[in-house]
């Protein structure tokens, strides 16, 4: 030190370090000691259960901590159903798909307290709920045991569920067609989890409420569908929670209507019989709608023989399930033939059912 008393100045070239940390002392309370040497028999079951069936179905119970156990009723149960988003809840964002786990708000005020007071009335409130933006699929890039979409929705539902604090479940069908709605993958799963084929259910006291209800402005109308495969009333949200009357709705493909009921219907078709010896029949129809089966049933055994791309092989995804919006494209593009366009006749071909009872409840339902 010079002097004067005045310190050299520090080095610029020197490193500079920032005070060295202090060490965090960990604290252990005595009941997580006590959980710890607890044995699992004796331990508390954790309020939320989930398991994943094969890549396409979520599903997350929740069970409170004083809820009475479920014991098997010889009376048939009423079931409260819903979808979740734009139904039970919305995104706080305003974006149509949430930002992270916390973008949620109940849809509406009135939702929390009418589920708890079905399930005080007796119903079993559960969620059935279209997410394939949803991968099922471990992240092992980057040595999660679970995809982020799947963890992310977890964890809003962890919250939507311990919010609700009543018996609910979830079922949330990613990408297998059999699980999503409208068809009813999801609801025989439910029926199963819940042993529901020994008490049966009521299904006039039971209701399915969703968004997607055929509206001018709804992205389709799966919920009104699942609803009405399932046999259960269906309303919309505005219906169920708001009072709202119900909306006018444009007239929707109602398979029933299609099922003929009795030999000598007006929709039974004419037998198909060959004019010339060399012929060309052309069939005019959307995949699906029964152009094979009209052929093995009427021409083959008339000695025609069939060609087709599932033939040809020249188009791959001729053999793929199609989503609705391409049966809906089919519609909106599809012209009539006509005599003018060469055609020496035209025979249109009425829907006419043939098969099982089981069959033909098949037919009845919505697929798309």
């Amino acid at each position: 030190m010079s002097e004067g008393g005045v310190k050299r100045a520090a080095s610029p070239t020197r490193a500079i370090s920032p005070p060295p940390l202090r060490r965090k002392v960990a604290t252990v309370t005595k009941k997580s000691v006590a959980n710890f040497f607890t044995p699992a028999s004796q331990k508390k079951p954790e309020p939320i259960t989930w398991r994943i069936l094969g890549t396409s179905l979520i599903v997350g119970k929740y069970v409170p901590e004083k809820s009475a156990p479920q014991t098997v009723s010889e009376q048939a149960r009423r079931i409260a159903s819903f979808d979740l988003d734009s139904t039970l809840i919305k995104t706080i964002s305003g974006n149509t798909f949430p930002k992270s786990p916390k973008d949620w708000q109940w849809w509406d005020p009135a939702v929390p307290g009418k589920l708890k007071e079905l399930n005080s009335e007796g119903y079993q409130v559960v969620i059935f709920s279209n997410q394939k933006m949803i991968k099922v699929q471990k992240d092992i890039k980057h040595g999660n045991s679970e995809s982020k979409s799947l963890s992310n929705f977890k964890e809003k539902m962890t919250a939507v569920m311990t919010q609700l604090d009543i018996p609910i479940s979830v079922y949330a069908a990613t990408t297998d067609p059999e699980y999503r709605k409208p068809r009813l993958g999801m609801w025989r799963e439910f029926q199963d989890d819940y042993d529901l084929d020994v008490s049966g259910i009521d299904l006039k006291g039971s209701f399915f409420i969703g968004d997607a209800a055929g509206r001018p402005g709804d992205h389709s109308n799966v919920d009104r569908g699942f609803g009405t495969n399932a046999g259960m009333v269906f309303k919309t949200p505005e219906e169920f929670f708001l009072a709202h009357p119900p909306m006018e709705v444009p007239e929707i493909f109602d398979p029933e209507s299609y099922i003929k009921s009795a030999p000598g219907s007006p929709r039974e078709s004419e037998s198909f019989a060959r004019k010339h010896p060399l012929e060309l029949v052309i069939f005019c129809g959307s995949p699906g709608s029964g152009k094979s089966t009209y052929f093995w049933k009427n021409l083959e055994p008339l000695g025609y023989e069939r060609v087709n791309q599932d033939i040809l092989g020249t188009n791959p995804e001729a053999r793929k399930s199609l989503p609705g919006i391409a049966f809906a494209d089919y519609g909106r593009r599809y012209q009539a033939p006509t005599l003018d366009e060469g055609f020496e006749d035209i025979t249109p071909v009425e829907f006419e059912f043939k098969g099982t009872d089981e069959e033909k409840e098949l037919w009845r339902q919505y697929w798309i």
